[in-house]
């Protein structure tokens, strides 16, 4: 039997969001082959979609190679070729992470050297050890004032016993590194060497890819990408055998059903490109060109010898959604693509990518059902989407409640609190309120390390009412745990809205009258229609205005008549707060250049009808009982 080449390695890095996975590799790749592709004063090369930008996570997996001649080592002098495979941080990405492990033989565990390993440390890391990679412990930020590395080893260490780790990955070696300056050695002390200690711990620990190259061929399709000039491309790894340009195929898909298909190209991962080879073997990644309907977890076999692989498996989601066309009195002047059959097709489009996902026809034709690993996921999709040209309506999040046993159960999650000592009564406060279970809680120097077990249905609005509370001191992390038997009833919004009755343009004259009764969403000049959520009321009900009235005219002169009027600045609205926000009468209507709030019926009167003939049911079911 064959192996794989010996001097191949798959490494997936493993990190909690923040800690510095992407400057990580920055620097690996500066030190390596790559160096030329990168500019020397460029950060987070990797994270390329402008969203990934924006919010400092990884939310697409990517991979890279680089070549590596070790200096120091028992594999010194040796040439790597090392694919870097960056995963999601956040558990929102399970369905990113949960494929891309499947490429990789080893990983990293990249850690704080202050906050140690947090709640999507643990989510990734126990999908690592369920596909058997042996980890690498990686210190990262050892730069930092209020650094406690030590510490975080030891936790490391904890949190492998508790995921049931075995004793050779329990035997980890540990480099301790600062990826902004460009270091990563076994030694705290000796800075030297630059990350060739971090290369020669990969070269060690991580296995070569075992595969036979002499065995027929099985190709692993694990992410997706396209080309303008070639249409669709299936990445994966090569397992068995070895892969050509224009030979014959045959593609198992999902349903079970095998066809015949056609490599027309093999692009081999070099540096941050892609460069077309004439042969990959076994063990090696690749992007596979020309086979058109090509599918995630589809398998890519020999005509000689069909043998599907275990298609990748994804934890269910949590939450689910409905998305809807803006049938709003603006709805079509701000987008491109407006009609459900677009929506439809942009839905489709991201199946065949996002797996975690899942999509159902909604209660009209109108309507779709999507649900989602949570509200970041969703929160990511519908951004993408605007940014895109579509113009939609969403409603509020629900969790996705589950009969087990005969119990009905709701999703739990492990959440994680960093807060200010000073604001921690406040903090603890709002999670006893949301049906939190606290389960420990750390003092590190001047801040407090939470960590509780809460509904699904509590975080959602929590992370906005937790940084209102603590004057935005604080950071909040979670990640899902499992399922539990229901306790708390949903929890509805304390403060009603002020919703508007009149359609036009906001007067400074109305929001100056309205600013004792809440806070506003608007902004003088903005357009309003009826039916538009347009602040806060600071009462628990709702209240009907009128912010398009205009001043009257008079011929009295007014003392006050030369005042400068200051109005109050208005709350902005970003997707995720507006997301949170929502109640279930309300939608959410996401445009290319705005976000609102409205309500789902929006005229008063008919309103007003539906909660009289709402109570009059009631009224007639308690007189039957009675």
């Amino acid at each position: 039997m064959g192996t794989a080449a010996s001097n191949l390695r798959n490494v997936a890095i493993i990190a909690h969001v923040d800690h510095g996975k992407t400057t990580l590799v920055d620097a690996m790749l500066r030190a390596s082959s790559a160096a030329s592709e990168v500019e020397q004063d460029a950060e987070c090369v990797l994270d390329s979609n402008p969203l990934e930008r924006e919010r400092g996570i990884t939310i697409l997996s990517k991979n890279c190679a680089v070549d590596y001649t070790v200096r120091h080592g028992r594999h010194a002098g040796e040439t790597l070729h090392v694919n870097i495979i960056d995963s999601p941080g956040h558990a929102d990405f399970g369905g990113e992470v949960e494929r891309v492990l499947r490429m990789a033989d080893g990983c990293l565990i990249l850690v704080d050297a202050m906050e140690g390993p947090m709640p999507q440390t643990r989510f990734v890391l126990s999908k690592a050890l369920e596909v058997g990679l042996k980890p690498i412990v990686v210190v990262n930020k050892c730069d930092r004032p209020d650094a406690r590395p030590d510490g975080v080893v030891n936790e490391v260490f904890d949190l492998l016993v508790d995921l049931g780790a075995d004793e050779l990955a329990l035997d980890f070696p540990v480099i301790w590194a600062s990826g902004r300056e460009g270091w990563a050695s076994r030694s705290r002390e000796d800075r030297s060497r630059g990350v060739d200690d971090l290369f020669a711990a990969i070269a060690e620990r991580v296995p070569s890819p075992k595969g036979d190259p002499d065995a027929p061929l099985q190709f692993l399709v694990v992410n997706l990408d396209s080309n303008d000039y070639v249409g669709r491309l299936g990445i994966g790894r090569v397992f068995n055998g070895v892969l050509r340009p224009n030979t014959s195929v045959v593609v198992c898909k999902a349903d079970g059903s095998t066809r015949k298909a056609r490599v027309q190209g093999v692009k081999r991962f070099v540096g941050l490109s892609r460069a077309s080879a004439e042969l990959i073997e076994a063990g090696d990644l690749c992007a596979v060109e020309g086979i058109t309907d090509i599918e995630i977890g589809d398998t890519v076999c020999s005509p000689d010898e069909v043998r599907a692989m275990p298609r990748v498996k994804v934890d269910e989601p949590t939450l689910h959604m409905v998305f809807r066309i803006n049938d709003g009195p603006l709805g079509g002047r701000e987008g491109k693509f407006v009609t459900s059959r677009q929506i439809a097709e942009r839905l489709e489009r991201e199946l065949r990518s996002n797996v975690a996902l899942r999509v159902a026809p909604g209660d009209s034709s109108e309507e779709f059902h999507v649900s989602g690993r949570g509200l970041l996921h969703l929160g990511v999709l519908l951004e993408t989407m605007r940014r895109e040209g579509f113009e939609l309506t969403v409603g509020k999040p629900e969790v996705i409640e589950r009969e087990i046993d005969g119990v009905t159960c709701e999703p739990y999650e492990r959440l994680a609190l960093d807060v200010a000592q000073g604001a921690m009564g406040p903090a603890l406060e709002l999670l006893g309120q949301r049906g939190a279970e606290i389960t420990k809680v750390d003092m590190r120097g001047t801040r407090a390390h939470v960590e509780a077990d809460i509904p699904a249905r509590g975080l959602i609005g929590l992370r906005t009412r937790i940084l209102n509370a603590t004057g935005g001191e604080s950071i909040m992390h979670h990640s899902f745990s499992g399922y539990r038997p229901v306790r708390f009833a949903p929890r509805r919004r304390i403060n009603g809205v002020m919703v508007a009755v009149e359609a036009g343009t906001a007067t400074t004259y109305s929001l100056l009258n309205l600013a004792d009764r809440g806070v506003m969403f608007v902004s003088n000049a903005d357009v309003i229609y009826e039916g538009m959520v347009v602040g806060e009321h600071n009462r628990d009900n709702d209240l009907h205005v009128n912010v398009v009235k205009a001043k009257p005219m008079s011929n009295v002169r007014e003392s006050s008549k030369e005042a400068t009027v200051v109005l109050k600045a208005p709350r902005p609205l970003t997707l995720e707060s507006a997301l949170e926000y929502l109640e279930s009468e309300e939608f959410v209507e996401i445009t290319p250049s705005a976000i609102r709030i409205r309500k789902r019926i929006l005229r008063e009167a008919d309103r007003r009808r539906i909660q009289r003939q709402a109570k009059d049911r009631e009224a007639t079911a308690a007189a039957s009982e009675g």
